[in-house]
């Protein structure tokens, strides 16, 4: 029976494009029984593989637009051309027709990945379908991770769908559909509760390449781990008291929310996460804020330490997608910050709020904090750095250097056929290489293209060192041999390094002393010029490199300014069928690197999971239950708030607020620290604020005159997406019909 039942799973997961056949070696008509697949190690770790493939790329996925549009966050400058974001603005969501499941069936999606981790589930466990001789230790830590998945492909159907039914198996050829129920909201917690529970409690295997683990390598990007199973259940258990879901009854008590995001906190403390705090160069951003949002997380935690899960491929393209004007390749305006985004932020001096409220329905009339320092003739003045970090103003400056930077880049990798005493080690992305005797050095693979033109060039990588190398040299070389190089004489260093460090050698004097790569010699051309890197002068020195390439710059114009004001370079603009300028007055800044443009895209990555979650998740909780005061474990639910805040350098929160006062800063901070990270949107809904929050947003035109700025607010059209059947997404009407004729009962969630 079971052989005929993944016969039909697969032709339906082969049929939506989820698996590739090729993948696990299919015969040519794709009769592959599982047993098949699990008396192999190889086609039963690539089944394994596939049970993360549906953890989604998260960023700008809603129609080339965040989740943050389809708040009170952003007001995406698409809103008068036919598609998702002109669908929503305008009221058009039906249980047909969900602009938010337009790029992705999210129902459909998600329990195709439960499927997927259920089928493995039960066929790993069973002795008479997995016959391959396979690591104790590594088939643990396989079944650790794919529960895990399991609770997490849960946890986001139930934040959007509220409570569905609970699937534990593969469906039968005979199954009878009419038993399935729609679990409560809670009964789906415990069940992803649970799942994380029976994950955490297998035992680490004391290896370092199997296992469910706290600590994986940069290669196994995909891999979930110990702290990803702990960030699940603390969510989970936030949602699960939130008012949207709480009732009288409920096990999931503030109280046992504390209690579980505590355990998380804790946990993942104890195994050394910690909030990203490196301060970045002058020219690379503008706090530890900014720069942990432009860098990649690296999962084995050398530099970053907070990210627990990273979408795993899908740069933001901010640059692209939500881009200034005066960006090179930027195709549209996008998701503008809100004025009530911008409203939140606080002052870095006095640490208040600048504006406490809106006295009129239109919020055009802010209540200003008078002990703030809020100046309304200078808005933009004194904010808290986060502000800086993720919003474009009138006036802020598009680049940090003079100017936009025009980089080009050409990535080399090293040729283990072509080096002198040296061995050559790959592992994924790193490179290690390791001298073996006298004069060791490699070749790199060929430029494949001419050097672009530009006044700076430098060889980078980052690497990691056992020893301080004194005496390397780079060769620019065509295929007779070395053509130029370094200054003769000149020695380059390499500090020891036990963590991932940058390397640059500017090749300037190189370039003018000898020609290479404009006027090289040896009749090739430009193009098939390489690199050879003398590493040191004897054996035992051993480095690991990634991103070994060539960066070309042109230098950059005189600076710009980002010109929000009525007439300026990236003007407020009401014109509803062009896309490239803001509708709100702001320009998006997260995650956006001033460098990237059509050449380079160095924007970063969104986080699914970070430190700062459970920091805030713990706050949250901890003052329902305890109050904003009182010391649960070894920290209150202010000093939490208080450790986010101590990051960008903005002063506590004072002691003594009352509950009520707390939940005021506390929902502000979150709102601030987790900007665009795809959290206000479910936020408002759990705490059942949608109705004050989402019906429209206001921006601020900006009129420049001979006295300076005049600043208005203005309010955009109503959304009227704020009533309570937006509280949750709509079941699709065609599974809606499919299960009521199963069944007999409607599943289809209040007001659609």
């Amino acid at each position: 029976m079971k052989k005929y039942i993944y016969k039909i799973f697969m032709i339906i997961v082969v049929t939506v494009g989820l698996v590739s056949c090729a993948d696990l070696e299919l015969p040519s008509d794709g009769r592959l029984t599982l047993e098949d697949i699990f008396s192999e190690y190889n086609t039963s770790r690539n089944y394994f593989n596939q049970c993360s493939n549906y953890i989604p790329q998260v960023g700008f996925t809603y129609g080339n637009t965040p989740l943050a549009s389809f708040s009170d966050e952003a007001h995406d400058a698409s809103d008068g051309v036919s598609g998702v974001v002109n669908d929503w603005y305008n009221n058009s969501t039906s249980s047909s027709n969900n602009p938010l499941t337009a790029n992705l069936n999210v129902w459909a999606h998600y329990f195709t990945g439960v499927r997927k981790c259920n089928t493995f589930l039960e066929s790993i466990n069973d002795p008479a379908i997995a016959t391959a001789s396979i690591d104790e230790d590594e088939k643990n830590g396989w079944i650790g991770e794919v529960l895990v998945l399991r609770a997490y492909y849960y946890l986001q159907l139930v934040k959007r769908y509220g409570g569905v039914p609970i699937i534990t198996a593969p469906y039968e050829v005979t199954y009878d559909f009419s038993q399935d129920t729609r679990a409560t909201f809670e009964e789906c917690v415990d069940f992803i509760i649970s799942d994380c529970d029976a994950a955490l409690a297998i035992p680490e295997s004391g290896k370092s390449t199997v296992g469910f683990r706290w600590n994986i390598s940069d290669n196994e990007r995909s891999h979930v781990t110990r702290a990803f199973a702990y960030a699940v259940k603390s969510q989970a258990a936030l949602y699960a008291a939130s008012p949207l879901w709480s009732t009288g009854g409920s096990k999931y008590t503030w109280v046992k929310a504390t209690e579980i995001t505590k355990e998380a906190l804790d946990a993942c403390l104890a195994q050394g996460f910690q909030l990203f705090d490196i301060t970045p160069a002058a020219d690379v951003a503008q706090n530890a804020y900014a720069y942990y949002f432009i860098n990649r997380a690296d999962p084995s935690r050398s530099v970053d330490k907070e990210t627990i899960f990273e979408t795993t491929a899908a740069r933001t393209n901010v640059w692209k997608w939500a881009g200034t004007p005066i960006t090179e390749g930027m195709e549209k305006a996008g998701a503008g910050p809100s004025q009530e985004l911008v409203d939140a932020y606080g002052m870095k001096a006095t640490g208040e709020m600048p504006v406490l409220g809106y006295s009129d329905a239109n919020h055009l009339q802010p209540i200003i904090n008078s002990e703030s320092g809020y100046d309304p003739a200078n808005p933009y003045e004194g904010r808290d750095p986060r502000f800086y970090a993720s919003i474009y103003y009138n006036n802020s400056p598009r680049s940090l250097t003079s100017g936009n930077v025009e980089k080009d880049l050409f990535p080399l990798s090293f040729l283990p056929s072509v080096v002198n005493n040296v061995s050559m080690t790959e592992n994924g992305e790193e490179v290690t290489l390791a001298t073996t005797g006298g004069d060791p050095w490699i070749h790199t693979s060929t430029l494949t293209r001419p050097l672009s033109p530009g006044e700076n060039r430098v060889i980078s990588f980052e690497y990691k060192s056992n020893k301080t190398i004194t005496d390397s040299e780079f060769f620019f070389c065509v295929a007779g041999g070395p053509q130029g190089g370094v200054e003769t004489g000149q020695n380059i260093l390499i500090e020891q390094a036990s963590e991932w460090t940058r390397f640059e050698y500017d090749l300037t004097m190189a370039i003018n002393t000898w020609g290479f790569g404009v006027n090289a010699n040896g009749g090739a051309q430009p193009q098939d010029h390489f690199l050879r890197f003398d590493i040191t002068g004897g054996p035992d020195y051993e480095i690991t490199i990634r991103n070994f390439r060539i960066e070309s710059f042109t230098p950059p114009p005189a600076a710009t300014p980002v010109e929000t004001f009525v007439g300026g370079n990236c003007e407020i603009s009401d014109r509803v069928s062009e896309t490239r300028n803001t509708r709100t007055g702001y320009y998006l800044r997260k995650f956006n690197n001033y460098k990237s443009g059509s050449n380079v895209d160095a924007d970063g990555l969104m986080k699914i999971f970070r430190l700062g979650e459970l920091y805030l998740n713990f706050a949250e909780a901890a003052y329902q239950s305890a109050g904003p005061d009182a010391v649960v474990g070894t920290m209150s639910a202010r000093d939490a708030v208080n450790t986010i805040r101590e990051r960008v350098g903005m002063p506590a929160l004072p002691a003594g607020l009352s509950k009520e006062d707390f939940e005021v800063r506390y929902r502000n901070e979150r709102q601030v620290e987790m900007a665009f990270e795809e959290h206000r949107f479910f936020d408002v809904r759990r705490w059942k604020i949608l109705d004050q929050t989402d019906g429209f947003v206001t921006g601020m035109k900006i009129v420049k005159d001979n006295n300076g700025y005049t600043y208005t607010r203005i309010k955009l059209e109503d959304r009227n997406t704020n009533s309570d059947k937006y509280l949750l997404y709509p079941i699709n009407q065609s599974e809606v019909s499919k299960m009521e004729s199963f069944t007999g009962n409607t599943w289809q969630n209040p007001g659609w």
